[in-house]
């Protein structure tokens, strides 16, 4: 067979592989200068940088865990995130060591009952928006210095304005535990990600182009190949002839700075309004202060609203946007039988690392190239 995907991340990057194993010729074309999407990593001055914001492999699916095994050996990184909330400084995800410099309070019992004091407010009504359910969660003070303003310089908008299920699954536990994740494997690559990815495309039929937009010879590409993965937005493939779907954009400022140690942990959030940016990344920390001993380097990063043009980095999954992408999903199935859409931008969905490559291997599996991929 004969499959073009476009989009060299960690999805197309997937695919590509295994379709290669099989047999398959695979060209992989890719807009940017690089490989491996928005997990590229690249070394500075002795320090492997996450060029589009920190990324932690974490997952509690052991088969995941030793497929990304195959590629690279993992450090011991364990994400400990830092809030600063006008200098004062507060344990990531919600804890006792949070409980107790937000409150005083020492036992999980007195922490339960501080929440329950403050949850009252809701009346024990049902969450509705983003504000709500975390107040249910963890009250009103940890709302209103941790989680209120800097989730409105992610999204946008106001908490109020945003669906509860955003943050359902936010961490909070009554223990002293600074872990950010609950999964079982959890790590940095030794040799960054971008290594993982070049791993998986080094295969004798697989042909890699940079420099390559897909939409300059669009026709051309869907008439010249069997199958084609596109792993970019579906609304932009079909020429936002439904309408746009709505997305998050990014900047990223980074600065090399000749001190050893800037902020003495790997992501530092900055929760309050007044802070432009919502954190604060020292690349070395990742592996434990490894690399050049008389610099570091540090990226802000700001989130912005997304238009036509600009690089999208997450959905908006609001209900009218996820109606939307239902309708490109059904005029993908009815124009463009051919083509699968993969990854974040092409199914529409916030993915970790290990649900991006679990959704490519069942995506393998699945009937799109007939009895020959199982």
């Amino acid at each position: 067979m004969k499959l073009l995907v476009v989009g060299a991340g960690l999805f197309g990057a997937t695919v590509a592989r295994e379709r290669a194993l099989k047999g398959d010729a695979v060209d992989v074309i890719e807009k940017r200068d690089h490989v491996a999407g928005n997990i590229y990593t690249e070394n500075v001055e002795g320090i492997q940088v996450h060029r589009y914001g920190a990324h932690i492999f974490h997952t509690s699916n052991q088969a995941i865990w030793d497929y990304v095994n195959q590629f690279a050996d993992f450090n011991r990184y364990t994400n400990e995130v830092i809030a600063n909330y006008k200098g004062q400084i507060y344990n990531l995800p919600f804890n006792m060591n949070t409980f107790n410099k937000m409150w005083g309070v020492i036992t999980p019992a007195e922490a339960q009952k501080k929440i329950a004091e403050q949850r009252a407010i809701l009346a024990d009504k049902k969450p509705e928006n983003l504000e709500e359910q975390a107040i249910s969660l963890v009250g009103t003070d940890i709302y209103k210095k941790l989680i209120k303003d800097y989730t409105a310089k992610q999204w946008g908008r106001d908490p109020k304005n945003l669906p509860a299920f955003i943050i359902r699954r936010l961490p909070v536990r009554y223990t002293y535990d600074n872990n950010y994740f609950n999964d079982a494997y959890q790590g940095i690559p030794k040799a960054g990600y971008t290594h993982i990815v070049e791993r998986m495309l080094d295969q004798p039929n697989i042909n890699v182009q940079l420099g390559t937009d897909f939409f300059a010879n669009k026709e051309t590409y869907l008439d010249n190949y069997d199958k084609v993965i596109f792993t970019g937005m579906i609304d932009q493939f079909f020429d936002y002839q439904l309408g746009t779907l709505e997305y998050r954009s990014l900047r990223f400022e980074t600065e090399i700075l000749n001190v050893n140690n800037f902020q003495g942990n790997a992501v530092v959030n900055y929760t309050d309004a007044d802070t432009p940016f919502t954190r604060i990344i020292e690349h070395k920390h990742f592996v434990f202060g490894k690399g050049n001993d008389r610099k570091t380097v540090i990226t802000r990063e700001y989130p912005m609203a997304w238009s036509r043009g600009d690089e999208p980095y997450y959905p908006v999954n609001n209900s009218e946007n996820n109606q939307l992408f239902t309708k490109y999903r059904s005029l993908a199935k009815e124009k463009a039988p051919q083509v699968a859409f993969g990854g974040r931008l092409g199914l529409y969905r916030y993915y970790n690392m290990d649900q991006v490559i679990a959704a490519a291997l069942q995506f393998l599996n699945g009937g799109f190239f007939g009895d020959t991929s199982k």
